[in-house]
């Protein structure tokens, strides 16, 4: 049964984060930066395909708008498609991936080739027909026991029971997670670029588990098939976390700053699904909006039970169409 694409047009905004207060901000650089990026959203629709595509193409339509001075109104006019990973992307997805493991050193080249290396499962978004072919966001997943002798696993591993050194009862969790049990364990790996809009993002994930399904009956042996019949996703993020998080937590006034800004929207959602989690002091300290003066950026470790991904996947809807 071919897969059908979604044609969808890009939003008016580009939240930086999801959280209530999160979007505050959002609306607040809204207004004080009036020649921001804008475009118009478009009700999806789903036709078949001949091309053979397997992927979900998101299309902005061009409005060829220009303000009555002659000057250039600030709307961009880009066509999304996502595409299976090739190896011309090597650059694009090494890119995207340059702070997952923090400053930690590390085979970032042998990490970004086995995302490309597996094109059954995993998704790029790029701009449709870009001689460039940048590379916008990235989402796929691995298995922890299929690639366990490849050198950047094996460091992705040992940096992930690093972190979770301090934290109580939660390392024997994941020592098993990445050891015994690393069988059905997929790595979900998201990166994008901080302005993608965010309703690509229902169809970014329903794209990766609907190839994790697929994988598991499609996959030409049993062993690969076996290898996506996944039962824990470990998710490596971050986040904004108040200097002073406990006092805000105590808080409930709507007014007040929240404990934890998501930097993605689908972060919330993994978090409260999560069987555990545990967060960490990240040494890389990009930029961060004036509104974030009074937060520090965390690493964030969680683990999802396969499970709980169909909840999830219609909570991300529900929030993106609400957003």
């Amino acid at each position: 049964m071919p897969r059908k694409p979604i044609r969808r047009q890009r939003p008016k905004s580009w939240p930086i984060t999801f959280s209530p207060f999160g979007r505050a901000l959002a609306r607040m650089a809204s207004v004080s930066k009036p020649n921001r990026l804008t475009e118009s959203i478009e009700n999806p629709t789903l036709s078949s395909t001949s091309n053979g595509f397997n992927k979900h193409t998101l299309e902005e339509r061009p409005d060829g708008s220009e303000s009555s001075d002659g000057e250039f109104d600030g709307v961009v006019q880009a066509d999304f498609a996502f595409f299976d990973p090739k190896p011309t992307d090597f650059h694009g997805v090494k890119t995207l991936l340059q702070t997952y493991l923090d400053v930690e050193e590390w085979d970032l080249s042998g990490f970004a080739d086995l995302i490309l290396e597996q094109t059954t499962v995993g998704t790029v978004v790029k701009v449709e027909d870009d001689k460039d072919e940048g590379v916008f966001a990235l989402v796929t997943t691995l298995n922890l026991w299929r690639y366990r002798e490849q050198r950047c696993i094996m460091k992705l591993k040992e940096f992930l029971l690093l972190k979770a050194g301090q934290e109580k009862g939660i390392a024997d969790k994941l020592r098993l997670l990445l050891g015994e049990q690393a069988h059905n364990v997929g790595l979900l790996v998201s990166q994008r670029v901080v302005n993608l809009p965010p309703q690509l993002l229902p169809h970014l994930y329903d794209s990766l588990f609907n190839e994790v399904s697929w994988a598991t009956e499609d996959e030409p042996t049993e062993d690969l098939r076996n290898s996506f019949r996944f039962k824990h996703y470990i998710i490596l993020s971050k986040i904004y976390k108040h200097k002073n998080a406990e006092q805000q937590k105590r808080k409930l006034s709507d007014d007040s700053e929240e404990a934890i800004v998501y930097a993605k929207p689908e972060d919330e959602l993994f978090h409260k699904l999560s069987s555990w989690s545990f967060c960490f002091p990240l040494r890389t300290q990009q930029p961060a909006p004036h509104e974030l003066k009074n937060y520090s950026s965390m690493g964030l470790i969680m683990a999802v039970e396969a499970d709980k991904m169909p909840t999830f996947r219609q909570q991300l809807t529900s929030l993106i169409n609400e957003g």
